[in-house]
C-alpha cells in the first residue's frame, strides 16, 4: 500500500503515511493512527493469533520475531515445529534491500538487525517459503493489508506468488476498508487472536 511509485510504476520509498480511506469519504485513519490502535490493545495473555490447522511437515513457514505491539505468530511456529515444518525468518539489511528468507532452527541464536528484527545469521541458508506470515498495522476484510511502509513485504509476496499470505494481527487493527494500489497483492487470510479471515 503506497502513494508514491518508482518509475516502473512499483512500490517506492515512502516518505509519508498510507492514507486508509472508508467509501463513504468521511474519516481516513493514517498509519500512525492506525499504530497508535495497536499499541493500545490489551493484549490477550495467550500472545498469538487464532489458527486455521497445523501446517504440513513439507511447509517452510516464513515467521517473523514481534516488534513492539505486533501481534505474535508463536502458536504458528509452535504448530510448524511440532509437525516438523520448517520456520524461515526474514533477514533485512536496510529500507531499500529485499527481504531475505532465511532457515532458522528453533533454539538458534538471532542477530539484532536493521530496524531492531532479531534475525537469522546472514549465512544461513536461503529458502522460497509456502506461508508467509506478515505482521500488520491495519487490515480489512477483503484482504488488503497496512504495513510499515517500507515495501519489503509486498516485494517478498511479488518473489513468492505461490506462497500463501497470512496477515498477523489483533483484531482492534481492522479498518473498514484500505484502498489498495495497482501493485498490492491481497492476504489469503487474517488471523487474529479471536478469528480466522478468509477473504
Amino acid at each position: 500500500m503506497d502513494i508514491t511509485a518508482n518509475g516502473h510504476g512499483g512500490p517506492a520509498t515512502r516518505p509519508s503515511p498510507i492514507i486508509v480511506a472508508h467509501h463513504d469519504g468521511q474519516a481516513r485513519p493514517t498509519r500512525p493512527d492506525a499504530g497508535a490502535a495497536r499499541r493500545a490493545w490489551p493484549r490477550p495473555s495467550a500472545g498469538g493469533a487464532a489458527l486455521s490447522g497445523p501446517p504440513a511437515p513439507h511447509q517452510i513457514i516464513a515467521a517473523y520475531r514481534p516488534l513492539g505491539a505486533e501481534a505474535d505468530p508463536a502458536l504458528w511456529v509452535e504448530a510448524a515445529l511440532h509437525a516438523g515444518a520448517t520456520i524461515a525468518l526474514p533477514h533485512v539489511t536496510d529500507r531499500a534491500s529485499p527481504i531475505r528468507f532465511l532457515t532458522w532452527a528453533d533454539g538458534e541464536d538471532l542477530n539484532v538487525g536493521a530496524f531492531g528484527l532479531h534475525q537469522p545469521a546472514p549465512d544461513a541458508p536461503e529458502c522460497r517459503p509456502d506461508i508467509i506470515l506478515t505482521p500488520l498495522v491495519g487490515f480489512d476484510r477483503r484482504g488488503n493489508r497496512l504495513g510499515q511502509g517500507a515495501g519489503h513485504y509486498d516485494r517478498a509476496f511479488a518473489a513468492n506468488p505461490d506462497a500463501w499470505r497470512v496477515g498477523i494481527a489483533w483484531s482492534v487493527q481492522e479498518v473498514e476498508e484500505l484502498v489498495p494500489d495497482s501493485w498490492d497483492v491481497p492476504l489469503h487470510a487474517i488471523a487474529t487472536e479471536s478469528e480466522w479471515i478468509v477473504p
